[in-house]
């Protein structure tokens, strides 16, 4: 925004780099007019219209070949918690004011835990290990 150089600019931009990752939009999109911003698209999604905002081609389509409808529903399910996860993520890093946005380490330490969580590895960690909650997987996903 004008000013200095520092850590919190790289923050942001990987927030946005990640939103248009998942959203599929550039920031120069036509539909970003009258101070629409990806960020803010984001926010008003967040979390219920979520799934809205995501870019189509990342979500499960019906032809995937799960040998059931549970684990397909399973599936689904994990996947959404994941891009709730990860758009709130991303809004915590492109957040106006510098000094309000996401620690990188702790950006990491999120990411991975979605990761684990994705790949069904934290219920075996979280026994093994005894995780802490905030590293267990999104369940703890908050409304940002």
């Amino acid at each position: 925004m004008g000013g200095e150089v520092s850590t919190y600019g790289d923050v942001y931009s990987y927030g946005i780099l990640l939103l248009e990752m998942f959203t599929g939009k550039r920031p120069t999109d036509d539909v970003f007019k009258d101070n629409l911003n990806l960020h803010q698209l984001a926010k008003m999604a967040f979390p219920e219209r979520v799934i809205e905002i995501i870019d189509q081609r990342l979500l499960l389509k019906g032809n995937v070949n799960i040998s059931s409808n549970e684990d397909y529903n399973e599936m689904r399910s994990r996947m959404h918690q994941c891009l709730l996860s990860l758009v709130r993520i991303s809004i915590s890093c492109s957040v106006e004011a510098p000094k309000e946005r996401s620690e990188m380490r702790d950006v990491m330490l999120e990411l991975q835990g979605v990761r684990d969580f994705y790949l069904g590895v934290n219920k075996y960690k979280a026994k093994e290990k005894k995780l802490p909650m905030s590293l267990e997987g999104p369940s703890y996903i908050s409304n940002y």
